[in-house]
């Protein structure tokens, strides 16, 4: 791997970036072709039934595609989906040398491509940045190789790790800049999951808000043009139709109830989805493998400690994403998850991936330690 291949490798990393908030079901990617040293076209995927990357940068490159060299942040597909295999357009297109960050997870693909483009003469690399793209699609990953999206969990507590008054209160614990930043991780999901009990004290909708988002027009057009499902957990049917949360627009209500309810929630444009359960507690894991088999590549928890300790007990936990803030909300205020530990032994370990200000807050993304 040389340093020309890392960089250009980066180049097209940064091109996949662009479809973090609009790529799903499918990955992101992105794509850069080099002629003689120099960037001759460039391509990323914005959102599905749209062209691939490799199209978008054949496209600009031309006839300079000839003989040149394509570094894709992902293998080249191979299979007919809704557009043609992107295999085929690179061999096509002539190009000499194909660069691949990573092999497709995707069992249609998962080396077909790559063996494709060297039964057609071209030279072939792949694992050039792989962990960068791997970051990166991590959910499609997960899906593909597992059934499951991945489960980004977001807390905001202060720093004596509560996250609501004893009543019940919570708005506002952190400031409108880690605010903005929670909108951009509701934007990237493909669902966002939340419990009644959040719906029903916070008056919450669990929107994307553009105003806050903070990204071009371009990339805010995409992502509103593909809002997460918002996804209710309520095993007993709590939150009156009524309620702002279904107001906002169409959602899917995982209950443990009868289906008996199921028209009165298709009339007003929303979807009940039975999920087997205990004591009127929906089965996380098998919510999760529904939402994946649906397409969802990541899923972010806004929830309370009730539901966030749930999927953290049931070890259903990804990533956890936590906003602190520089206060204190005292002892009777509620703590930052409900998970009952009798010995030290039984704490869950975490590494910290990064910490950084946001605003007047701080930002700790960490994941637990398997």
């Amino acid at each position: 791997m040389s340093a020309a291949d890392q960089q250009f490798m980066a180049r097209a990393l940064e091109l996949a970036r662009k479809g973090l908030y609009s790529t799903h079901p499918n990955p992101r990617v992105g794509c850069v072709i080099v002629q003689d040293g120099r960037i001759v076209g460039g391509g990323w995927h914005a959102k599905a039934g749209e062209p691939h990357a490799e199209v978008h940068a054949l496209r600009q490159a031309g006839d300079k595609a000839r003989g040149a060299t394509a570094y894709v942040t992902l293998e080249p597909c191979s299979h007919h989906g809704r557009t043609p295999p992107c295999a085929d357009a690179l061999v096509a297109a002539g190009v000499a040398r194909v660069v691949a960050a990573m092999q497709d997870p995707n069992p249609e693909v998962s080396g077909k491509g790559l063996l494709r483009l060297m039964h057609a003469g071209i030279a072939v690399h792949s694992g050039v940045l792989e962990a960068e793209a791997r970051t990166l699609n991590a959910g499609f990953i997960k899906r593909m190789e597992q059934g499951l999206p991945y489960v980004r969990v977001k807390l905001a507590m202060s720093l004596d790790g509560r996250t609501a008054m004893a009543n019940g209160e919570s708005q506002w614990i952190t400031g409108p800049e880690a605010r903005a930043a929670v909108q951009c991780l509701r934007a990237r999901a493909s669902v966002i999951i939340t419990g009644a009990d959040t719906v029903l004290t916070d008056q919450a909708r669990l929107t994307v808000r553009a105003e806050e988002l903070g990204l071009n027009a371009e990339l805010t057009a995409l992502a509103l043009d593909r809002p997460p499902l918002r996804v209710l957990v309520d095993g007993r049917l709590r939150v009156p139709l009524a309620a702002p949360f279904f107001q906002a627009g169409p959602a899917l209500v995982a209950t443990c109830a009868a289906a008996a309810a199921r028209d009165r929630f298709l009339e007003d444009g929303h979807e009940l989805l039975a999920v087997p359960g205990s004591n009127g507690h929906v089965d996380l894991r098998k919510l999760l493998l529904e939402l994946a088999a649906r397409g969802a590549n990541e899923v972010l928890v806004e929830a309370g400690p009730r539901l966030a300790g749930a999927f953290a007990r049931a070890h259903l936990v990804d990533e956890y994403q936590l906003f602190v803030a520089p206060k204190f909300l005292g002892s009777s205020a509620r703590p930052l998850l409900d998970w009952p530990l009798a010995r030290m032994a039984e704490a869950q370990e975490l590494e910290i991936r990064d910490i950084r200000a946001v605003g007047n807050d701080w930002r700790i993304t960490a994941v637990p330690k398997r």
